[in-house]
């Protein structure tokens, strides 16, 4: 796993960048929220093929129990993917609804993603 890190608005961003599933458990999301936490990060992003294909499912709750974490801590995630492969209704409205605040927003591609942290 490799840190790249931008500077928008006084703000230190953290992508996340690898090859493999960095998302499993609700424990390793808050591993991850904690160490770039204490890296002096105040926002992620991290890419959809990073997290595991059931976080997508949101009966198994994964992505309830993680975002949770992020939520409570306040740090802002951007998680940046396709998401219409999923082809779930519930997916669409959860990924609308949480794109409508600055906690959690899902996003097709990075440029996309440093827009919505410019504003």
């Amino acid at each position: 796993m490799k840190i790249e890190t931008h500077n928008i608005n006084d703000k230190k961003i953290a992508e996340i960048i690898s090859d493999e599933i960095i998302l499993r458990t609700t424990e390793d999301g808050i591993d991850l929220l904690g160490n770039l936490y204490y890296q002096g990060f105040d926002k992620i992003i991290i890419h959809e093929k990073n997290i595991i294909p059931d976080f997508f499912d949101l009966k198994t709750k994964i992505a309830g129990d993680i975002l949770q974490k992020f939520t409570q801590y306040q740090m802002p995630l951007i998680i940046v993917g396709d998401f219409s492969k999923f082809n779930s209704k519930s997916l669409n409205d959860f990924i609308f609804e949480s794109n409508k605040g600055t906690q959690v927003n899902f996003v097709n591609s990075r440029s996309e993603a440093i827009k919505v942290l410019t504003n």
